[in-house]
């Protein structure tokens, strides 16, 4: 497999959208942010993810609801894809309804075994630029694993006394309006009996979704802060049966924080870091 999988990297593919005042306000509405961004704001960090949709027709979806594999992501055996994490440097920003050009370019596809058994890492590298040039240079981590294979144990969070905390409730609702703003058909996130059948717990919370969360947690506790620097990771999954929480600590010298979101039971979920421009 490693070999046919090799002649994927340095693929790479060019695309072109514009977060647009309507699909902007319904990401405000979903993440129940009352704020308007009229057309010229600035699009927040991490609001970029609803952006760049794979566009397939219904009847050529796989059984888990992705588009089929082979196309510009390589065409990994291995059925149970995760979002497991990524990197970002932001150089500008983002506007509403001015036009955003992505190009994209597959880094590796890296073979593993875990303790949940064979494992694909596949990184994509994306440079988003908008009307002031490169706004956004992006890795992205994907993770392709076994069915049935086991669940790795879970990790303590940072703390249990942060300074920052914010309950989340994670609704069928809010996960049914966030796949239509990404135009992600994956069935985890809104066929329970689906999920179940991967071996999770209920509908699964989205991995951009989760660290959306965690940015706007960034941004609600340094509004004056301008971000420079996201890096995130996918621990352990998070469910709409129950709330989760999202969590940080700023550094002694205010240049960046820590940032995770925690299970009910107080395990790591995803773990991130927030740097601030000087």
């Amino acid at each position: 497999m490693a070999e046919a999988l090799a002649q994927w990297i340095g693929r790479s593919e060019a695309a072109r959208d514009t977060p647009g005042s309507l699909r902007v306000a319904e990401l405000a509405a979903t993440l129940d942010d009352p704020r308007s961004y009229p057309p010229g704001a600035e699009l927040p960090p991490g609001w970029h993810w609803i952006l760049f949709h794979t566009v397939v027709p219904t009847g050529t979806l796989t059984v888990d609801g992705h588009a089929p594999r082979g196309s510009f992501l390589p065409p990994v055996e291995l059925p149970l894809r995760m979002w497991a994490g990524g990197r970002l440097r932001l150089h500008g920003s983002l506007r509403v309804e001015e036009p955003v050009d992505r190009n994209s370019k597959i880094a590796s596809v890296t073979e593993k075994t875990g303790r949940s058994g064979k494992l694909v890492f596949v990184t994509v590298q994306h440079h988003l630029r908008g009307s002031c040039g490169l706004a956004i240079e992006e890795t992205h981590d994907i993770v392709y694993r076994q069915a049935g294979a086991g669940k790795p144990p879970p990790q303590p969070a940072p703390r249990a006394d942060p300074p920052w905390r914010k309950k989340i409730r994670a609704s069928e609702a809010l996960l049914f309006r966030y796949s239509a703003l990404i135009f992600n058909a994956h069935r985890i996130h809104y066929d329970r009996d689906y999920a179940r059948g991967e071996g999770y717990d209920g509908l699964v919370v989205h991995g951009p979704l989760i660290a959306t969360y965690l940015l706007e947690l960034v941004r609600e506790r340094r509004p004056e802060a301008r971000l420079a620097a996201f890096t995130y990771r996918a621990v352990s999954p998070l469910f709409d049966s129950e709330p989760f929480q999202v969590c940080g600590e700023p550094s002694p010298d205010g240049r960046s924080a820590e940032v995770w979101a925690v299970t009910p039971r107080g395990a790591l979920a995803m773990a991130g870091r927030a740097e601030f421009a000087a």
